[in-house]
């Protein structure tokens, strides 16, 4: 409001003068400023003075508000100052009248959420402007009613309407306030309170929010009936059965290196929510996409993280199927460096079996997984089991040590069908760094296009990692490479965001939230 009032200001006074050039006779001089351009003056002043000012960080919104009406005030008092500071034109009647203060009150109680009590007192205040331009008026000389009783009663009759105009902005403010009451009641996710959108995907939305209680961060996911096939009560309610199933699934698992599902539920619209820890870092792709390729020693300790967490998926006959950098965490856990977290355990996993069966991600008419990083019997259509989860694996390390994907083309099919037929160059062939032979076999090993050629779980896996004769990525290592390179504190939360509308990007056409 205060920056719209600034610009009309401007427009006001810049228009006023230029009407009154061309109302101007030829040879006429310009007769410079005047009273009205000082009061137009200090209305810009004060208008971008308050704009500034409610820009600022850490402001109180009840001072921001109350400021607000203050602003309502001054405005009003300016423009009754203007209207009535010269003389009427000869002869003009002093019928009532709706001003420009009238229309602000309008303004303000259908922008500025505001009580309806305190909207009647400042509207009333607002609206007595006028008269008391027209009395500032009297005592200048400019306008003569008579005595002061009648100036006054005058100046209240000629103004009236604007204050019924009040009356209707209290109503006004009354529809206001309750659909901000509602709004944020519904913005209450069973003991979380909603904040800030994170990122937006095709099944729904991800927010920051806090524990009304113990004033904890976290994020939750929306995810919305009608995206699931959910559109008649049937169907949501098929829909709600299938997102407790798995959400009682993903909350099951305990790793230390799955994100941590606090809390889930279903909203009285059948929105499901589910409420994850909020994680201070960035993710495996945006890493990369960042900084380059990652040292070798750097990606096992990776990998061995990634692999407890889908070993305990994998032994409870859960697969997460999606597995991809941007769904691999990494940054500071307390005094830990480099600590990997795997995200989206939540909706894009089944128990072990086909593509087919029923679950929220194929009710959503999605393939689960991401093209770059599937592997050639989801792409079939075929049975899957954790083997498949590691083949994705050994997509994401080959992008690790090279920067690079196994297949590119120019459509998702061909890179599928790149999957299904070629062999892989290996990473050494195409990376900057030194791999070491052993790393290499084993990433080899893991995108065998046969799931029996590939290592036969996620435990043996990390311990062949572990095996292989290489200096250890340290935390020592670990702290430098966060302290020279990482983005401030500050900034942790921008790279967290990040990483989250990367989780939900869509672009390979089947990634399900």
């Amino acid at each position: 409001m205060a920056l719209i009032g600034a610009v009309l200001w401007v427009l006001g006074m810049a228009l006023g003068h230029l009407v009154d050039a061309l109302r101007r006779p030829v040879g006429w001089a310009s007769p410079g400023w005047s009273a009205i351009d000082v009061i137009a003056a200090t209305a810009i002043s004060v208008s971008l003075a308050l704009f500034f000012f409610t820009r600022g960080k850490d402001r109180d919104p009840r001072l921001i508000l109350n400021l607000g009406l203050g602003y309502l005030v001054f405005t009003a008092l300016d423009l009754g100052l203007m209207t009535h500071w010269f003389p009427p034109p000869h002869g003009s009647a002093l019928d009532p009248m709706l001003s420009w203060a009238g229309a602000v009150v309008l303004m303000f109680a259908a922008i500025v959420p505001t009580p309806p009590k305190k909207m009647l007192v400042a509207g009333l205040v607002a609206a007595s402007m006028n008269p008391l331009g027209m009395l500032v008026a009297q005592v200048r000389g400019t306008w003569d009613a008579g005595p002061w009783t009648n100036a006054l009663m005058t100046a209240l009759v000629m103004h009236y309407p604007d204050f019924l105009l009040v009356g209707v902005a209290v109503v006004i403010a009354r529809v206001v306030t309750r659909l901000g009451q509602h709004i944020t009641k519904a913005r209450e996710m069973g003991s979380y309170h909603l904040g800030e959108l994170l990122g937006r995907g095709g099944m729904g939305e991800v927010y920051r929010a806090t524990h009304r209680m113990l004033a904890r961060p976290a994020a939750i996911k929306l995810i919305r009936p009608d995206s699931l096939g959910g559109a008649d009560s049937e169907g949501a309610e098929v829909a709600v059965r299938r997102f407790r199933r798995e959400a009682e699934a993903a909350a099951s698992l305990r790793s230390p290196h799955t994100v941590e599902l606090y809390d889930f539920g279903v909203t009285e619209d059948q929105t499901m929510y589910f409420v994850m820890e909020l994680l201070e870092g960035t993710d495996l792709e945006t890493l990369v996409r960042d900084h380059g390729p990652v040292p070798a020693r750097r990606v096992i300790h990776i990998l061995c993280q990634v692999c407890e967490s889908l070993e305990e998926a994998h032994v409870a006959g859960m697969v997460h199927r999606d597995i991809k950098p941007a769904n691999i965490h990494i940054g500071r856990l307390g005094l830990q460096y480099d600590f990997v977290k795997v995200l989206d355990f939540g909706l894009v996993k089944p128990v072990a079996g086909k593509v087919d069966e029923h679950s929220l991600a194929t009710a959503a008419g999605l393939t689960p997984g991401t093209p770059a990083y599937m592997a050639p019997e989801m792409a079939l259509g075929e049975a899957v089991d954790g083997r498949t989860d590691l083949y994705a694996l050994g997509c994401v390390a080959y992008y690790l040590l090279t920067g690079q994907v196994v297949f590119e083309g120019d459509t998702n099919l061909q890179v599928i069908v790149k999957h299904l037929r070629n062999d892989p160059v290996p990473p050494s062939q195409r990376a900057n760094v030194e791999i070491p032979p052993a790393l290499e076999q084993l990433v080899m090993r893991c995108l065998a296009k046969d799931p029996k050629d590939r290592p036969p779980g996620a435990g043996q896996l990390s311990r062949a990692l572990s095996a292989i004769g290489v200096e250890p990525w340290t935390q020592d290592d670990a702290r430098r490479w966060w302290e020279s390179r990482a983005p401030a504190p500050r900034q942790a939360d921008a790279a967290n965001n990040s990483r989250t509308k990367s989780t939900l990007d869509e672009s390979a056409g089947a990634h399900a939230l």
